[in-house]
């Protein structure tokens, strides 16, 4: 509806053991109906591997793996005149957070026979070193938005 202001974003609680909100996002969106105390323990448990691993805080080898595996651009669908057209976007730094995020946790959950901590720790240590699932969802994404640059005029539409 025209009229209506956009529903206030509610601030989230840093997580408590490593002070991080990033930390506290993932938590909630690894997730599953209601389960915060399992979804805790296997993020917590993925980041103490990731810890063991690559000899460097957790929190900084997160923020480095979210910040490979976001997006710059996107293609949104646009109808001109009766043609829809993949028009490239900017993504907003909220959707980039969070498609980041979606992309390495879908990632972490594809591979079978793992715990999920593992998984995921595993997904967390690839997508800072710039290679995994997720940067491939990335590095697919702006394929997409640089062959569709020709429509990028569509986007202040």
């Amino acid at each position: 509806m025209r009229g209506k202001k956009p529903a206030p974003t509610r601030a989230l609680l840093p997580d408590t053991r490593y002070g991080s909100v990033l930390v506290a996002k993932l938590i909630n969106v690894i997730m599953k109906n209601g389960q915060k105390a399992t979804a805790r323990k296997a993020v917590y448990g993925a980041l103490t591997r990731v810890e063991a691993e690559m000899k460097q805080p957790a929190a900084t080898v997160l923020d480095q793996a979210m910040k490979h595996a976001q997006p710059l651009v996107e293609v949104r669908a646009k109808r001109v005149g009766g043609a829809t057209y993949q028009v490239p976007m900017e993504v907003r730094p909220e959707r980039k957070q969070a498609l980041a995020l979606r992309w390495i946790i879908g990632a972490a959950r594809s591979v079978k026979a793992q715990p999920i901590d593992q998984k995921l720790a595993n997904e967390i240590i690839a997508a800072a070193k710039n290679e995994g699932s997720a940067i491939k969802k990335r590095d697919e994404m702006h394929r997409m938005a640089e062959a569709n640059k020709a429509f990028a005029h569509y986007a202040r539409f």
